[in-house]
């Protein structure tokens, strides 16, 4: 089994071919002077794991041109981030399906998918081949453990993330709750955890990813109100975009800490661990 990536996945890919004793292979990556993205992969082998995540459109091309760069091969497909994974509905007529439509493209010349932490699980009815799932709350949790966290309150941003939040909580047996928001009047809301009290408490809100930052940072100046001692984030893609990075520390959020299925200088703690299990079970 060798392991191969595309330029959005390089250094993941690298760790996830050191976990499972493979090789890497070299690929060459160019433009045409059109534009039009070019590569040459290197000697495959009869079962080759193909890394990449799709950020952008470059990426996702790139993905689907490595995919028939190594047909042939008994090809297993790593999703670290799936673009386009959030327009799993139509909310207006004539929308298309995103996530379908590129879960589809993806499944073709490949033999299964793994996912980390997709935002939507509905989302991999949507692909053509065997596909699953992984979570990286047991990583967040042990990199917590290992930065020596005094007893962190460990908060969801909202209830769509309390089930992650209880399970990184569960690694430390740390307190753990999620975010509501009420609203007082016109424009006036407030954020707050459900049910415990922050005063005091060093804080580390986790999601599945990070975006603009916007919501948190707002949550994290409104909790600072309400007595909390230290709040760090910690999501598993760092999407992290239009300055997300300097919003949330310029908010009073100490650290921000991502994995590195996207690659971003904030990377904390690694997503190959968990992949390569995964990789040995198929």
């Amino acid at each position: 089994m060798k392991v191969i990536s595309t330029e959005s996945s390089q250094i993941l890919a690298g760790r996830i071919a050191g976990a499972l004793q493979s090789e890497i292979v070299d690929v060459r990556f160019s433009r045409f002077p059109d534009g039009e993205l070019y590569l040459q992969a290197g000697a495959l082998d009869r079962e080759t794991v193909i890394v990449g995540s799709t950020p952008g459109n470059n990426a996702l091309v790139q993905l689907l041109l490595l995919i028939e760069a190594c047909e042939g091969s008994c090809n297993h497909l790593v999703l670290p981030y799936m673009g386009y994974a959030r327009q799993d509905k139509r909310f207006h007529a004539g929308e298309p399906l995103s996530a379908r439509a590129v879960a589809r493209a993806l499944s073709r010349g490949v033999d299964d998918i793994v996912t980390v932490n997709i935002h939507e699980p509905s989302v991999l009815s949507f692909f053509e081949v065997p596909a699953e799932n992984i979570s990286l709350a047991g990583e967040i949790g042990a990199f917590l453990q290992e930065n020596g966290q005094d007893n962190p309150l460990i908060l969801g941003p909202d209830e769509g993330a309390a089930v992650f939040s209880e399970q990184v909580a569960a690694v430390g047996c740390w307190d753990c709750d999620h975010l509501k928001k009420t609203r007082l009047s016109g424009e006036s809301v407030v954020m707050e955890p459900k049910r415990l009290v922050v005063e005091g408490r060093n804080i580390v809100i986790v999601d599945d990813i990070i975006s603009t930052g916007g919501t948190l940072a707002t949550a994290a100046m409104m909790l600072y109100g309400q007595g909390a001692r230290r709040i760090d984030a910690v999501c598993v893609h760092g999407v992290l975009t239009g300055g997300a990075y300097l919003h949330l520390r310029a908010a009073g959020i100490r650290e921000v800490v991502c994995s590195d299925t996207l690659e971003r200088g904030c990377s904390g703690f690694t997503a190959a661990g968990g992949i390569a299990a995964c990789l040995r079970k198929s």
